[in-house]
């Protein structure tokens, strides 16, 4: 081989070589932020078949192109990259957000005091506002939709910025407006933002024809909810000054929309004897069943109340109570959430919030979308308030509790 044909033989190569041996860029720390929610989504989704089908590489890719160079443009890109999968509770948390969600499940929450949650794919609805916050007494009810916040139309701004713009700095306000549930007329309302003690647990001896009762309203499940649910039970098991054991147990779950799964089990094992408390289903199609271990603090008569605002974790507890045949339900429909989230931290102060499981509850029942039938509805219209100072509902709950009493029911 001359010369001149060894340097074009060379060229060659070079030239078929070079795409293939030119190093790959660096991502920026921005670019890294979207692959690393791709990978969390792709490795913990409860559903991977729905990710192949809407070629959620090529959604990454796709994605990678755009402009992405601050953090704003990596949570834009995020959200513009989770919204295909069509699922409102696998969703981009940004620092804010992610911060709040977290303080929520330790038993503290700022701004309005609304949850919420998608409907049919647009229609943002309340599934309960909490207990002794600015929404609940204005008279906000689940099942309200929420319509606009400020001006700007729920519809457009999504879930996750509607709540954004719920939550703000104590002591500024919110013009809010909706639609009542079973009503077409909507409402206005000014809500002024402030810090909101959820006070999780709350108890209460009740005097009801002679009988002694106890109540245990559960507003939400964060991390110290079941050792107090422990001393509850406790104290109401043990006598205390001029006050025997109690003879009933009312657990009040309205409202609830949930929380930590771990907390709702944790409280299921305090009533329920080696009983199944849920199955859940994980993206291999695998079912974990969750056992209650042997003993229950309080193993006498009980009545749980629900309503359409308990969803979630709480859907949990009233279901594997339903089902065990330890207390039956009274009350309303309850929302029908049977999904589970895990929180990730995405190392910037945002998170992830990803659908990792469906449940099914101890006979089977799938309630996602459908929600739970109590044993027995009440009448009169839902109490605005529950568990306050006007509420029929928790009067009938007490008649019906008396009742099983004297019949001697032990579920």
């Amino acid at each position: 081989m001359n010369l001149r044909c060894g340097w074009a033989a060379l060229l060659t190569i070079a030239l078929l070589l070079g795409p293939a041996i030119r190093p790959a860029l660096a991502l920026s720390d921005a670019q890294q932020l979207v692959v690393e929610a791709w990978r969390l989504v792709n490795q913990s989704y409860v559903d991977p078949d729905q990710l192949e089908q809407m070629h959620w590489r090529q959604v990454r890719q796709k994605t990678l192109e755009r402009p992405i160079l601050s953090s704003t443009d990596a949570y834009d890109a995020i959200e513009s990259m989770l919204t295909p999968i069509g699922d409102p509770y696998t969703r981009l948390l940004r620092p804010a957000e992610f911060s709040s969600l977290r303080s929520n499940t330790r038993g503290t929450v700022s701004g309005v005091g609304l949850q919420l949650a998608l409907r049919d794919g647009q229609r943002i609805v309340v599934i309960a506002p909490l207990e002794g916050s600015p929404a609940a007494e204005a008279g906000i009810l689940s099942g309200s939709e929420l319509l606009s916040v400020d001006g700007q139309p729920c519809t457009e701004l999504g879930l996750e910025a509607t709540a954004a713009r719920l939550r703000g700095s104590s002591g500024s306000e919110v013009l809010v407006s909706l639609r009542p549930p079973g009503s077409g007329k909507p409402r206005e309302v000014v809500l002024k933002r402030r810090d909101v003690d959820l006070r999780p647990v709350r108890t209460a001896r009740l005097q009801r024809d002679g009988h002694s009762l106890g109540l245990l309203r559960i507003t939400q499940f964060s991390e110290t909810v079941p050792q107090q649910v422990r001393e509850a039970l406790i104290s109401f098991s043990s006598d205390a000054p001029k006050q025997p054991p109690i003879e009933g147990l009312l657990l009040d779950l309205r409202n609830n929309s949930g929380g930590l799964v771990q907390a709702g089990l944790a409280v299921a094992n305090t009533l329920l004897d080696g009983c199944t408390i849920v199955a859940t289903e994980d993206r291999g199609g695998l079912q974990d069943i969750q056992q209650a271990g042997p003993g229950q603090l309080f193993d006498g008569p009980m009545l749980t109340l629900v309503n359409g605002g308990t969803a979630s974790a709480s859907e949990i507890l009233a279901g594997a109570l339903q089902d065990d045949g330890r207390s039956a339900l009274v009350g309303s429909r309850t929302f029908g959430k049977g999904l589970i989230q895990t929180l990730i931290p995405l190392g910037d102060g945002s998170g992830l919030a990803v659908t990792v499981a469906r449940y099914l509850t101890p006979g089977g029942r799938d309630i996602q979308n459908l929600g739970i039938e109590p044993d027995l509805p009440l009448q009169g219209p839902e109490p605005l308030n529950p568990g306050g100072a006007d509420d029929p509902w928790m009067t009938q709950a007490e008649d019906l509790l008396v009742e099983r009493i004297l019949q001697g029911d032990a579920p």
